[in-house]
């Protein structure tokens, strides 16, 4: 009697995992062998992807696939000056200043040549590191590791952008706010930054500058958000 209920067992144990694997054969063969599921299982991923990118642009950002390499700079290094490139090192470098031109439709060649032109007409002090162009050109006026000014309080230990809009709304064009992404990963990485280090020039005067990052906030974490996208593809 206990040989015969072992066996039982024994054959039972193999008849269930025989079972199971017959079971599971099916599943795989149903699953492999059915295109409306595979197709199914495409749309669901495609609409999980759709959705989080819906969910990113509802609270007013734009999202953009670039990483924190070194943009095309146009390098035009303003003449050293007293009224917009002094010469003087900076501090080292903890944070990057973002500025709009309050100047809509002006190019970034018109701005660095204004700046450059400071030391004639001699109006008032002003500078930036780069200006952002409406096409996304990028041009260099000041090296970054001079003073800038730009930033008031925040010009020794920042890196200073001025950006370009076609409008008085202040918000940027696909172009330029692609570059400005861009532009801002790569300083964060070149000085060991991160996004929490990004700030706009309200953050240091209460200025209304960058306009539209200032008036849509949801926009300016957007954009942050962006640029710590960008780092970390970088990575």
């Amino acid at each position: 009697m206990n040989t015969y209920r072992g066996n039982r067992r024994g054959t039972g144990g193999r008849a269930t995992t025989a079972g199971r694997r017959k079971r599971n054969g099916k599943k795989k063969r149903f699953f492999q062998g059915n295109p409306y599921i595979k197709w199914g299982l495409l749309i669901l991923a495609v609409l999980t992807l759709v959705l989080a990118v819906r969910s990113f642009t509802s609270h007013g950002g734009e999202y953009v696939d670039v990483d924190a390499s070194e943009p095309d700079i146009d390098v035009q290094l303003l003449d050293v000056n007293p009224y917009s490139r002094p010469g003087v090192e900076s501090d080292g470098i903890t944070g990057i200043v973002i500025h709009y031109t309050a100047n809509p439709g002006s190019t970034a060649q018109d701005n660095r040549d204004y700046f450059n032109g400071l030391q004639y007409s001699q109006e008032t002090s002003a500078s930036s590191n780069f200006v952002v162009g409406l096409d996304g050109e990028i041009i260099q006026c000041v090296p970054t590791w001079e003073v800038a000014y730009a930033s008031n309080d925040r010009n020794y230990d920042t890196v200073s952008i001025e950006v370009c809009h076609p409008d008085e709304s202040g918000k940027f064009t696909d172009e330029t706010y692609r570059s400005l992404v861009q532009l801002t990963a790569w300083l964060c990485v070149k000085f060991d930054l991160t996004a929490d280090d990004v700030i706009r020039h309200y953050d240091v005067t209460g200025k209304n500058c960058p306009k539209y990052f200032v008036e849509n906030e949801e926009v300016w974490a957007a954009f942050k958000e962006n640029v710590s996208l960008a780092i970390t593809s970088e990575n």
